[in-house]
């Protein structure tokens, strides 16, 4: 199961034959280009795995669930993932 960055580094590793540093750079890389892409064009696509997008949040008035006390928050944008299709049906299978 993977949970972790070293998790998916190790199955790189297993996968690829790569060296633990190529593997190491990659997840770095992958990383790195997925967040510049979301804040430059407000997409990352993955074939096969799925899309990485900026959603908008509206503002909205919470409540402080300690005190009870009414807070506005403000709207925001926010990371959204949706998953292809062959992710889908490949989880669907299970």
């Amino acid at each position: 199961m993977m949970r972790t960055k070293k998790d998916l580094i190790d199955a790189l590793v297993d996968h690829t034959n790569q060296s633990r540093l190529v593997s190491e750079a990659f997840v770095e890389a992958l990383g790195d280009i997925l967040r510049a892409s979301l804040v430059e064009d407000g997409e990352f696509v993955l074939p096969g795995v799925g899309k990485f997008s900026v959603k908008q949040k509206p503002a909205r008035t919470g409540r402080n669930p300690a005190t009870g006390a009414v807070l506005q928050i403000p709207a925001r944008q926010v990371p959204a993932f949706t998953p292809a299709k062959l992710l889908r049906d490949t989880v669907e299978q299970r």
